[in-house]
């Protein structure tokens, strides 16, 4: 079993674009419609596969912008987060929690991009004690 991401954008042929160049994704389908609109485009992100739709609002099929957010996140884990954080915002992505080395053990920032799909880029760099995660969590969120 897998769970495989399926984002819809305010036009799917743009965000395959977008994100070829924020994230390196490679298109391995596309499905065309007449007039030029693309239903949809399958991406492998690292070793992922992420769908992207255009959206079809009068069909209740309608993206973060048209709702004005999102509350899910997508992670890519990376062996080098700060190469693929400049390179997102190179092409755009907004930052919404820089990059920085995390109390749970990862160096991690969050990005939203022009499409309003919220990212995090993440790296796993050292394990951290179950105590010590939740000690430092209560400080982070307000405990004590």
């Amino acid at each position: 079993m897998t769970i495989t991401a399926h984002l819809v954008v305010p036009d799917a042929a743009a965000a395959a674009d977008w994100y070829a160049r924020a994230f390196g994704a490679i298109e391995r389908e596309r499905i065309p419609l007449p007039g030029g609109t693309v239903m949809t485009a399958e991406l492998e992100i690292g070793g992922s596969m992420v769908h992207v739709a255009s959206e079809f609002p009068d069909a209740g099929i309608v993206s973060p912008l048209t709702i004005g957010g999102t509350a899910t996140v997508l992670q890519i884990n990376t062996g080098d987060p700060d190469a693929l954080w400049a390179q997102a915002i190179a092409a755009g992505a907004e930052v919404r929690q820089e990059l920085a080395d995390a109390f749970w053990g990862e160096r991690h920032g969050q990005l939203t991009d022009p499409f309003g799909h919220r990212w995090n880029v993440a790296k796993r760099i050292r394990d951290v004690p179950h105590d010590e995660l939740v000690a430092a969590a209560a400080k982070a969120f307000g405990g004590e």
